[in-house]
């Protein structure tokens, strides 16, 4: 599982990692918000609240938590017969997953500072007000991620950081 702070990098070190390890099968997240500007039309499921709900209510998800101003969650998986599966999902989900599957690999990805962070916030078009948002969760988030002794990685160079994660988790 990987997880972190919006900003940090997690979507692209993902993409290069599955790009390089096709044998990993990518669960797709639903989330109630909206798209963002340039945000890949299948990065997520994108619902209303109201299907969402109804999903959560008939036990579709393996984890899911309210975020912000939404709600997102990893549906139960089915597609994935034979495959090692990857979840991009919160520090909140990843507890939810860990009571689940206590030997899951629990990779927590951070930008080199809060101030590469906010540059990366900025540069994919998040609005100043959810910016801050998410830069005051990330330390929170960072804290949460130690409590459930998930691997810190610092995403400063993408080769070097899919490398790092290959090795954790090969190991």
């Amino acid at each position: 599982m990987i997880s972190g702070p919006g900003g940090v990098g997690k979507g692209t070190l993902v993409a290069r990692f599955l790009e390089r390890n096709p044998g990993f099968w990518l669960s797709r997240s639903w989330t109630t918000r909206a798209r963002r500007p340039g945000e890949a039309e299948d990065a997520y499921h994108f619902v209303s609240r109201e299907q969402f709900e109804a999903r959560v209510d008939a036990g579709g998800f393996l984890e899911w938590a309210p975020f912000l101003d939404y709600l997102q969650g990893t549906p139960t998986i089915d597609d994935a017969v034979g495959r090692d599966v990857l979840l991009e999902i919160d520090v909140e989900g990843a507890r939810q997953v860990r009571e689940q599957h206590p030997d899951a690999v629990l990779v927590f990805v951070d930008a080199p500072s809060r101030d590469e962070q906010r540059r990366r916030l900025e540069m994919r078009g998040d609005a100043p007000e959810r910016i801050e948002q998410r830069i005051g969760l990330a330390d929170l988030e960072a804290a949460k991620a130690a409590d459930l002794g998930m691997q810190r990685l610092v995403n400063d160079d993408l080769d070097e950081a899919v490398l790092r994660l290959e090795a954790l988790v090969r190991g």
